[in-house]
């Protein structure tokens, strides 16, 4: 069958567990570095591994960091709310039984706004908890090691409601939650440091029908890539099965990566399997209305809403607004500059190509390089003045980059004012043409093109210096005339 009547004969329910590592100091309930790439098991203490009689103690940051990631998606913040002992036999938790939160979490309800065909589409949020992160198994050759550096590091996880229609709905929700836990310095969200890990439910059920199908739950998947061509193989994977006669198994399966295909791991847990039960030694977390009232002044503006912000203020594209809002080290530097600037659009041109381009090649952030708002507006003014060419600008804009300074000051060094003296131009066009009789004969036989090999050559002559539209004007003049 084809994917197009499957997509019309079969509908797809996905929900969502996101696990995210908090932006903390230490961990959960001790004071172990969280710090990432330290040799395996030497962030340890007795806490985290598991020792007998050990008491943890509760990350007041980690707290504040879940809460305002509900503020910020709109939850209820929980005034009481409690952990509890999940228990578990695997390698990567030592006390086998992790801590974390049950039926009192920290948040409930709440929803994050994606688009879908171009229009906004909410995805519904059933909780928000915090928990402990567990150890990391790592595997060689010929035996396995456990890793508990991670052990005990701040885990938030958000679960969303069924409301996932596709795969590509999914990676859309993902990428919007990235970027408010990054809006809100809630956590770094690499990937590759292992910083959001997801599990995924996906059902499909024949069109029209109300019941959900049978679910199964992908474990572990660390990139959003992932996630997304896990469910697309999964999702025809049970439709295969249903249009075979066959039936599906509620199951945990493993996605591979390298062969592209799902595998049975074993079957689903459920609630009562874990055995949860409150944690004893710790107090139930109470939050007072003063506190909450702190926290929540601390929320910067939500992504969506600045991005529809900067289309209504400053008159910019949607698209335009949708990159600077994307990152909010560069949404903010675009407002300081389009603050000292009379033209957002073509600071927003600039923001967009050279500087994403520069951050891009280096692999920097934009906290760590030398150019400042104020330099950025100045070199668009002294364009816009006529006073250097985009050529040239854009060699100024690499030193400003890496460097810093006063753009007037390099140009006024570098002896790299616009040449727009029109007797001087006529002199570079004339030595043009002289020496490249070919294209002055070319573009006279009605090949135009000839004519930007021909400005080019002029733009060489004066070091790229001469005012492009003079240069235009004068050569096509000589050209034209015999």
């Amino acid at each position: 069958m084809s994917e197009t009547g499957r997509a019309m004969d079969y509908q797809v329910t996905i929900g969502l567990e996101t696990h995210v590592q908090l932006r903390t100091q230490s961990k959960m309930f001790c004071a172990c570095s969280t710090r990432y790439g330290a040799q395996p098991n030497t962030q340890v203490c007795p806490v985290c591994l598991g020792y007998p009689g050990v008491m943890p103690v509760m990350n007041e940051a980690a707290i504040r960091l879940t809460v305002l990631t509900g503020l910020m998606i709109g939850s209820r913040i929980s005034s009481y709310s409690t952990f509890d002992r999940k228990s578990y036999f695997y390698p990567d938790m030592p006390k086998n039984y992790q801590i974390s939160q049950y039926d009192k979490p920290l948040c409930e309800g709440g929803s994050v706004e994606i688009d879908v065909e171009g229009r906004p589409k909410q995805v519904r949020i059933c909780r928000i908890h915090l928990e402990e992160d567990v150890a990391k198994n790592m595997h060689f050759k010929t035996v396995s090691g456990v890793d508990f550096n991670r052990s005990g590091v701040p885990l938030m996880e958000i679960v969303t409601e069924p409301d996932l229609a596709s795969p590509a709905e999914a990676f859309s929700y993902l990428l919007a939650l990235k970027q408010i836990l990054e809006y809100a310095g809630v956590s770094d969200c690499n990937l590759e440091q292992g910083n959001v890990r997801c599990d995924v439910n996906c059902s499909v059920r024949p069109a029209g029908q109300e019941a959900l199908g049978t679910k199964t739950e992908l474990k572990n998947l660390n990139t959003f890539k992932g996630v997304l061509h896990a469910l697309e193989y999964e999702a025809a994977r049970q439709i295969d099965e249903l249009e075979s006669g066959g039936t599906i198994r509620q199951e945990t399966r493993r996605w591979d990566v390298d062969t592209g295909r799902t595998s049975s791991m074993r079957s689903k847990e459920n609630e009562h399997d874990y055995r949860y039960f409150p944690e004893p030694d710790l107090m139930p977390v109470v939050l007072d209305r003063e506190r909450l009232a702190a926290w929540e002044a601390e929320l910067p503006e939500r992504p969506r809403e600045r991005r529809r912000r900067l289309v209504s203020q400053y008159g910019l594209p949607d698209y335009d607004a949708g990159v600077l809002v994307s990152d909010r080290q560069v949404a903010d530097f675009f407002e300081e500059t389009a603050a000292l600037s009379k033209d957002p659009k073509t600071v927003s041109n600039w923001v967009m190509t050279e500087l994403l381009r520069m951050l891009a090649e280096t692999g920097q952030t934009l906290d760590r390089v030398c150019l400042t708002p104020r330099a950025l507006a100045d070199l668009i003014e002294l364009v816009q003045n006529k006073t250097v060419n985009g050529n040239t600008a854009k060699e100024i804009f690499a030193i400003l980059f890496e460097k810093g300074g006063d753009p007037a000051k390099i140009v006024e060094s570098g002896g790299l004012s616009q040449v727009s003296d029109e007797d001087a131009i006529v002199r570079f066009v004339e030595q043009a043409m002289a020496e490249n009789e070919q294209s002055v004969e070319d573009y006279r036989q009605g090949k135009t093109a000839a004519a930007r090999f021909l400005v080019g050559q002029v733009m060489r002559l004066s070091r790229g210096k001469a005012n492009p539209q003079v240069v235009n004007e004068i050569l096509v003049g000589k050209l034209e005339s015999r």
